[in-house]
Protein backbone atom coordinates (compact mmCIF):
# COMPACT_ATOMS: atom_id res chain seq x y z
CA UNK A 1 0.00 0.00 0.00
CA UNK A 2 3.05 2.26 0.79
CA UNK A 3 4.57 2.00 -2.97
CA UNK A 4 1.00 2.94 -4.05
CA UNK A 5 0.51 6.15 -2.16
CA UNK A 6 3.98 7.49 -2.98
CA UNK A 7 3.01 6.45 -6.72
CA UNK A 8 -0.28 8.01 -6.56
CA UNK A 9 1.29 11.51 -4.90
CA UNK A 10 3.76 11.77 -7.74
CA UNK A 11 1.76 11.51 -10.84
CA UNK A 12 1.55 15.32 -12.81
CA UNK A 13 -1.75 15.43 -11.84
CA UNK A 14 -1.30 15.43 -8.16
CA UNK A 15 1.48 17.59 -8.36
CA UNK A 16 -0.65 19.85 -10.19
CA UNK A 17 -3.14 19.91 -7.71
CA UNK A 18 -0.97 20.17 -5.22
CA UNK A 19 1.51 23.00 -5.90
CA UNK A 20 -0.05 25.21 -8.79
CA UNK A 21 -2.19 28.32 -7.32
CA UNK A 22 -4.19 28.27 -10.62
CA UNK A 23 -8.21 28.15 -10.01
CA UNK A 24 -8.05 25.48 -12.47
CA UNK A 25 -6.36 22.72 -10.39
CA UNK A 26 -7.30 21.70 -6.51
CA UNK A 27 -10.74 24.67 -6.42
CA UNK A 28 -12.23 23.20 -9.48
CA UNK A 29 -11.75 19.52 -8.55
CA UNK A 30 -13.54 20.69 -5.05
CA UNK A 31 -15.75 22.50 -6.64
CA UNK A 32 -16.89 19.60 -8.76
CA UNK A 33 -17.28 17.29 -6.28
CA UNK A 34 -19.98 19.85 -4.19
CA UNK A 35 -21.53 19.94 -7.71
CA UNK A 36 -21.76 15.86 -7.51
CA UNK A 37 -22.66 15.37 -3.93
CA UNK A 38 -25.49 18.56 -4.21
CA UNK A 39 -27.35 16.52 -7.73
CA UNK A 40 -26.90 12.83 -5.55
CA UNK A 41 -27.38 14.15 -2.03
CA UNK A 42 -30.12 16.92 -3.28
CA UNK A 43 -32.12 14.48 -5.62
CA UNK A 44 -32.08 11.60 -3.08
CA UNK A 45 -33.55 14.00 -0.67
CA UNK A 46 -36.19 14.57 -2.61
CA UNK A 47 -37.03 11.24 -3.34
CA UNK A 48 -36.67 10.45 0.52
CA UNK A 49 -39.23 13.02 1.43
CA UNK A 50 -41.69 11.77 -0.43
CA UNK A 51 -41.16 8.27 1.08
CA UNK A 52 -41.17 10.00 4.46
CA UNK A 53 -45.33 11.24 3.21
CA UNK A 54 -43.97 15.04 2.06
CA UNK A 55 -46.26 15.87 -0.26
CA UNK A 56 -48.25 13.12 -0.18
CA UNK A 57 -51.24 14.04 -2.60
CA UNK A 58 -48.14 14.04 -5.67
CA UNK A 59 -47.67 11.32 -7.40
CA UNK A 60 -44.17 9.33 -6.98
CA UNK A 61 -43.53 8.50 -10.80
CA UNK A 62 -42.14 11.72 -11.89
CA UNK A 63 -39.55 10.66 -8.96
CA UNK A 64 -38.09 8.27 -11.19
CA UNK A 65 -36.10 10.62 -13.22
CA UNK A 66 -33.73 11.90 -10.29
CA UNK A 67 -32.24 8.45 -9.82
CA UNK A 68 -30.00 9.60 -13.46
CA UNK A 69 -29.68 12.58 -11.84
CA UNK A 70 -28.15 10.84 -9.04
CA UNK A 71 -25.99 8.66 -10.65
CA UNK A 72 -24.69 11.58 -12.54
CA UNK A 73 -23.49 13.02 -8.84
CA UNK A 74 -22.57 9.85 -7.92
CA UNK A 75 -19.85 9.06 -10.65
CA UNK A 76 -18.92 13.22 -10.48
CA UNK A 77 -18.04 12.53 -6.96
CA UNK A 78 -16.41 8.90 -7.39
CA UNK A 79 -14.27 10.75 -10.05
CA UNK A 80 -13.49 14.12 -8.50
CA UNK A 81 -13.31 12.39 -4.97
CA UNK A 82 -10.63 10.21 -5.76
CA UNK A 83 -8.53 13.23 -7.89
CA UNK A 84 -9.16 15.19 -4.60
CA UNK A 85 -7.41 12.29 -3.07
CA UNK A 86 -4.62 11.67 -5.03
CA UNK A 87 -3.00 15.47 -4.20
CA UNK A 88 -4.27 15.64 -0.72
CA UNK A 89 -1.97 14.01 2.07
CA UNK A 90 -1.31 10.25 2.31
CA UNK A 91 -2.59 9.87 6.19
CA UNK A 92 -5.72 10.43 4.93
CA UNK A 93 -5.78 6.67 3.53
CA UNK A 94 -5.05 5.40 6.67
CA UNK A 95 -7.41 7.44 8.67
CA UNK A 96 -10.13 5.64 10.02
CA UNK A 97 -12.83 8.02 9.11
CA UNK A 98 -11.93 8.06 5.52
CA UNK A 99 -13.57 3.89 6.11
CA UNK A 100 -16.42 5.31 7.34
CA UNK A 101 -17.20 7.91 5.10
CA UNK A 102 -16.34 4.48 2.26
CA UNK A 103 -18.96 2.92 4.41
CA UNK A 104 -21.51 5.44 4.45
CA UNK A 105 -21.56 5.76 1.04
CA UNK A 106 -21.84 2.33 0.40
CA UNK A 107 -25.03 1.61 1.91
CA UNK A 108 -26.43 4.89 1.36
CA UNK A 109 -26.03 3.52 -2.61
CA UNK A 110 -27.15 -0.02 -1.93
CA UNK A 111 -30.30 1.50 -0.38
CA UNK A 112 -30.92 3.92 -3.59
CA UNK A 113 -30.82 1.04 -5.88
CA UNK A 114 -33.66 -0.58 -3.57
CA UNK A 115 -35.47 2.54 -3.04
CA UNK A 116 -35.80 2.43 -7.05
CA UNK A 117 -36.62 -0.92 -7.30
CA UNK A 118 -38.77 -0.79 -4.32
CA UNK A 119 -40.89 2.28 -6.06
CA UNK A 120 -40.55 1.88 -9.56
CA UNK A 121 -39.56 -1.55 -10.07
CA UNK A 122 -41.91 -4.52 -11.36
CA UNK A 123 -43.35 -5.10 -7.94
CA UNK A 124 -43.69 -1.59 -7.40
CA UNK A 125 -45.23 -0.41 -3.70
CA UNK A 126 -45.05 1.88 -1.47
CA UNK A 127 -41.83 1.98 0.14
CA UNK A 128 -41.08 1.45 3.61
CA UNK A 129 -40.04 4.54 5.58
CA UNK A 130 -36.78 2.89 7.00
CA UNK A 131 -35.13 3.02 3.52
CA UNK A 132 -35.68 6.91 3.41
CA UNK A 133 -34.51 7.37 7.27
CA UNK A 134 -31.41 4.90 6.71
CA UNK A 135 -30.80 6.74 3.59
CA UNK A 136 -30.94 9.99 5.17
CA UNK A 137 -28.91 9.29 8.17
CA UNK A 138 -26.03 7.59 5.40
CA UNK A 139 -25.86 10.55 3.23
CA UNK A 140 -25.16 12.79 6.28
CA UNK A 141 -22.65 10.61 7.88
CA UNK A 142 -21.25 10.92 4.61
CA UNK A 143 -20.92 14.51 4.47
CA UNK A 144 -20.13 14.77 8.14
CA UNK A 145 -17.46 12.29 7.84
CA UNK A 146 -16.07 13.61 4.28
CA UNK A 147 -15.86 17.08 6.10
CA UNK A 148 -13.83 15.72 9.40
CA UNK A 149 -11.11 14.47 7.07
CA UNK A 150 -10.41 17.77 5.95
CA UNK A 151 -9.82 18.20 9.87
CA UNK A 152 -9.13 15.57 11.19
CA UNK A 153 -5.36 13.72 11.08
CA UNK A 154 -1.76 15.33 10.23
CA UNK A 155 -1.43 17.58 7.41
CA UNK A 156 -4.95 17.50 5.96
CA UNK A 157 -5.90 20.18 3.08
CA UNK A 158 -9.46 21.15 3.61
Amino acid sequence: MADFIVWMQQTPLSVFLRESGSVWGFPLVLFLHTAGLALLVGSSLVVNARMLGVGGELPTAPLESLFPIMWTGFWLNAISGTILLMASDPSKLLNPLFYVKMAFIAVAVWLMTREKKQLFGAQAGPAPRWLAVLSLICWFGAIVTGRLLAYYGKGTRA
